[in-house]
Formats: C-alpha cells, structure tokens, sequence
C-alpha cells in the first residue's frame, strides 16, 4: 500500500524535507501589480522582499486552482499511490482546500480515495502535520489511519511569531499609519497565534530581544514536545534563536524560511515556532 502526502507552498516545508519524505507540495501565486509568480518557485526571497519594501500595498495571495491539484493527483496515482491525504492550508485563511476538495471529486475512484483535511494553522504548523503524516504512512499506515492520525495531531499543533515590523499589516489595512509609527518609535514587537485556524494576536513585547524570550519561554513552558520547528523571514538572528532552543529541546529542530505568501502578511524580519504537544 502506497499512501502519499500532498500539501500546499505556504507550509512553508524545506525542500530537502519534502523529498525526504515523499511529501508533494502544490504552490499558491504571488501577484504584484500585473506580474504573476508562483511561490517558492519563479521569484527569489530577495526579489520577493525587494518588491514588497517597494511596493505601498501588500501582494495578492492566489490559491491554487484545481487543476494544479488534479495533476499532482493523477501523478501519484501513475507513480502507484493508492491512496492521498492532503493536509491543506487553513480553510479560515484561504480557498486552498476548496481547490484541494474539487480536484478530489473529479478524480477520486474507489480504488483511489483522496483525503483532504483542515489543517487549520499555517506555515511550519502545517509543514510538520504533513510530514508527521508522510512518516506515519511510511510505517505502512493505511489511508484510514493516516486520516486519524492527522486528525489526532491538528489541534495539539501550535505557531506563535514575533513580528519585527507593522509595515505589512499597515499595508493590509489592518493596522492605521500612526499606529504602526508608534509601534515603530517604541520598539513594539506584537506577538501574533494561530488559534482555531486563525491568526490572532497574542500580545506584544518591547523590543525584538523581548520577543524572542517569550518565543522561547513557550516553548519552555508548552510541556513534552514532539517536535518543533523554526520559521523565519530573513532574520540574521535565526541561528542564535535556535541555539537557544536546543537548550530547552533535546530533539530535530526543522528551521525553514517563511515564503511569499505567509511573508506577505507577517513582513520580512519576523521569527515564529512551531510545535506539537505531546498528548
């Protein structure tokens, strides 16, 4: 039995990971103005951030279509998968799992179910369901308990980040200019959660050496881990901040850029966790 997991680009997984683990990733697009690039894939992190420092609105976020889907689908079901779940992108945030679910249906047999589930988190939270799931499948799981399995470890799975700058979230509307000048001239770091598959915020912090200690305090504090997992957007700090984690988890410590499309909204700078909750 050859059960195959699919997910999309704001996962956020490394490459080398993904492979690792047989793990297909199907990519969202970045749009600047008239100019259309496919995450992860036809832009550089440089050009990305260049173009959004440049740039006085966010970038549009694209699902992918079905289609994009459908061929990943039918590509696995040629390489012999014989069954797919496909762990997606907050239903709350995104249209991704909409496109996931329709190119289900059009392909879907008996002999080859498609499962999608809400992963209902972003970035690395999503990344390390998915290859909890891959390895899970690995040992020989059936589709059915791969299903289970991701479903036992969505709602033990947690991301918090620290936002370096309120550039992006001005740019959203989401926050007003003088607002975002004050938290720049007082060195507010918000602190922003995944929560029941939305981002929410989780506090704010003075100064970004401030921020990465709550960072790393709930880790500290969150118990028996599973596994854990580093995001960031550029940061020159990241290598420090992991150190520093290791002191408190003994285990594989996944470090991963944070793309274009949770970049977008997050901004260049900022640094986040993830983890999963042993149960």
């Amino acid at each position: 039995m050859s059960i195959r997991i699919v997910t999309d680009s704001s996962s956020d997984l490394p490459t080398a990971l993904a492979a690792r683990w047989g793990i297909s990733v199907v990519a969202l697009s970045v749009r600047f103005g008239d100019a259309d690039f496919v995450d992860s894939t036809s832009i550089s992190a440089e050009a990305f951030w260049e173009q959004c420092a440049a740039s006085p609105v966010l970038p549009e976020t694209t699902a992918p279509s079905p289609g994009q889907y459908e061929a990943t689908y039918r590509r696995l079901i040629a390489e012999g998968a014989t069954g797919i779940l496909v762990v997606a992108l907050s239903s709350s945030l995104s249209a991704t799992m909409q496109s996931a679910e329709l190119a289900a249906k059009s392909v879907t047999t008996a002999q080859i179910p498609i499962v999608v589930v809400d992963s209902r988190t972003v970035s690395l939270g999503l990344g390390l369901v998915a290859v909890s799931c891959a390895q899970y499948a690995h040992g020989g799981a059936s589709l059915n308990d791969v299903v289970a399995h991701a479903n036992d470890i969505i709602p033990r799975t947690r991301v918090f980040g620290a936002l370096d700058t309120l550039d992006n979230l001005k740019k959203g509307g989401r926050v007003g200019g003088a607002k975002a000048l004050m938290a720049s001239v007082l060195s507010i770091k918000p602190i922003i959660e995944v929560r029941g598959g939305l981002v929410e915020e989780a506090g704010r912090q003075r100064t970004r050496t401030k921020a990465l200690h709550f960072l790393h305090e709930t880790v500290k504090n969150s118990g028996d881990l599973e596994s854990l997992a580093v995001l960031h957007a550029q940061c020159s700090d990241v290598d420090a901040f992991v150190a520093s984690l290791r002191e408190v988890y003994s285990g594989e410590i996944v470090v991963g850029d944070i793309g274009p499309v949770i970049g977008s909204h997050a901004g260049r700078g900022t640094i986040g966790v993830a983890f999963r909750v042993r149960a």
